[in-house]
């Protein structure tokens, strides 16, 4: 009788194991999409590519023709007014990779947090991959392509491991990123890849740089860009030297297309293309006196395509937009939850309401501190600078280093560079405050901050600005003892002695500023 009794209880607890464990796999069903389920859910490549304004035939220009972007734009959305949140790459990229303004994450200073300084992510905040991971995505972050790198050179033993540039300032895991390439991923897992180009950067910086990269447009595009069909803004002089690089500039946007083509005809042959969300865009614009690092269009103004599933072709978008919104329409596109703690916003939502501002941060970039900051609005850029005493062209070894600003000091010192550059870009001071018709004033030459006629606008955005600063908590300058600690971290990496010396020396520049309240 006993022993029946217990045979009984065995059987009922194995019958409620048994439920147990049904119940518990059942709910885990509805929680870790099966393998058909993620076959559905689509790829998400973002192609970001370095330093490159949006020079593409499809936004307008003409001097070079780009058919694998202007493929991109037929068949998806194009968005013409698409604004980065910062024009540095690290900035950038950590502002992209976490949907949240850098300037919110305590990450707004060039190259920051790798040394003896450490930056966190705020509590509760996971860069993009980590979120695509958890949904059962493969990460992946490389060129894209299987025999060429991110320079669209050939791939070396040395370089075909490596994973695409990352460049964050906060301490993230490497584990976040399953590899360089979606290859390795199983079978009908959807991947989330990163497709890193170097963009502007392939020109170089030197002549030595510029003939190297002559012979490489050579060999993948064909004959080079004449110079001669060059239409320079109008603060930089028709210089030979200045018209050559901009030349160059615009064959890296030719070889950019090219590789931007195979990573598509990789994508076709592979069956993958119809499913999967491209985006493509780039992280601030072209490397130039007054592009990268600062806030005016040429710095700050980048393209956006975007075709996948569910996108609508031939579509142009013309409301404001900001880079950070990239990662928010990525994890809407795959089904995952959007944060809240995100301030990107899904733009491709049927919803979506308009932006009425989009806003950028331009902070310390390598030894050169800075603080600007700027709002835009559908009609107006209003820009800050905290350190009006100091000069547009202010003391920077990266910068200088650059042939074009070496050529632009020599003209200025030889009274070559002409009235307008003069103003714009070797003024001893800048305004505390500009303000431009953008639209109207396409490379912002006209400053109504001082004009009585603009005077309510003038207000209007300096409060959405100081608005944005309080929402944001944006906390402005470094300290003076962490600013020691990032530059000499910084130093540490630097191999050329005269580099170095340079780069000491404007420290030093910049740490008397400090002291006298320039």
């Amino acid at each position: 009788m006993q022993q029946a009794q217990t045979e009984r209880s065995l059987l009922k607890m194995r019958l409620f194991i048994r439920f147990q464990l049904a119940f518990s796999a059942f709910f885990l069903s509805l929680l870790v999409p099966t393998q058909a389920d993620a076959a559905e859910r689509p790829n998400v490549v973002w192609i970001v590519v370095d330093d490159m304004s949006p020079n593409f035939s499809c936004y307008g220009e003409t001097a070079i023709q780009t058919p694998h972007v202007d493929r991109l734009a037929a068949e998806g959305v194009r968005f013409t007014r698409v604004y980065a949140t910062s024009p540095v790459c690290s900035t950038f990229r950590s502002a992209l990779i976490t949907g949240m303004y850098q300037t919110a994450t305590g990450t707004h200073h060039h190259r920051s947090g790798r040394g003896e300084h450490r930056i966190s992510l705020p509590t509760g905040v996971k860069p993009v991959p980590e979120l695509f991971q958890e949904a059962g995505y493969y990460t992946c972050i490389g060129s894209g392509l299987l025999d060429l790198d991110y320079r669209s050179q050939p791939f070396t033993d040395r370089s075909r491991g490596r994973i695409g540039k990352t460049d964050y300032n906060f301490d993230w895991k490497p584990t976040m990123y399953d590899a360089n390439d979606w290859s390795g991923r199983r079978a009908e897992q959807p991947f989330f890849m990163q497709v890193q180009l170097h963009g502007g950067k392939l020109r170089g910086a030197s002549a030595a740089a510029y003939a190297a990269f002559g012979q490489q447009v050579n060999n993948v595009v064909g004959e080079a860009t004449d110079y001669g069909d060059v239409l320079l803004p109008p603060y930089y002089p028709a210089d030979r030297i200045l018209l050559q690089d901009w030349a160059l500039y615009l064959d890296s946007v030719r070889v950019t297309d090219y590789h931007v083509g195979r990573v598509l005809e990789r994508l076709e042959k592979e069956g993958l293309l119809e499913n999967t969300l491209i985006v493509f865009f780039t992280d601030h614009g072209l490397s130039h006196a007054r592009g990268k690092q600062f806030l005016y269009d040429e710095g700050t103004h980048v393209p956006l395509v975007i075709r996948g599933p569910n996108v609508q072709a031939g579509r142009v978008r013309t409301d404001l937009v900001e880079h950070i919104d990239v990662a928010a329409l990525s994890l809407a596109a795959a089904g995952i939850s959007v944060p809240g703690w995100m301030q990107g916003q899904n733009i491709l939502v049927k919803d979506f309401h308009p932006k009425h501002a989009v806003f950028a941060a331009r902070d310390r970039c390598g030894e050169a501190v800075d603080r600007i900051r700027s709002v835009r609005s559908e009609n107006y850029l209003y820009i800050k600078n905290f350190f009006p005493s100091r000069p547009h062209l202010m003391p920077s070894n990266y910068k200088d280093s650059k042939l074009i600003i070496q050529r632009l000091r020599e003209l200025h010192a030889n009274e070559g560079i002409g009235k307008l550059g003069e103003k714009l870009l070797f003024s001893p001071c800048r305004p505390v405050e500009e303000l431009y018709l953008y639209q109207q004033d396409r490379w912002q030459i006209h400053n109504l901050a001082e004009s009585r006629k603009y005077a309510d606008e003038l207000v209007r955005h300096r409060e959405l600005l100081n608005e944005w600063i309080r929402r944001t908590e944006d906390p402005g300058a470094e300290s003076d003892d962490v600013y020691v600690l990032e530059t000499e971290d910084q130093l540490n990496d630097m191999k050329n002695e005269t580099a170095r010396k340079k780069y000491r020396t404007n420290v030093e520049t910049y740490k008397r500023w400090a002291r006298e309240g320039i």
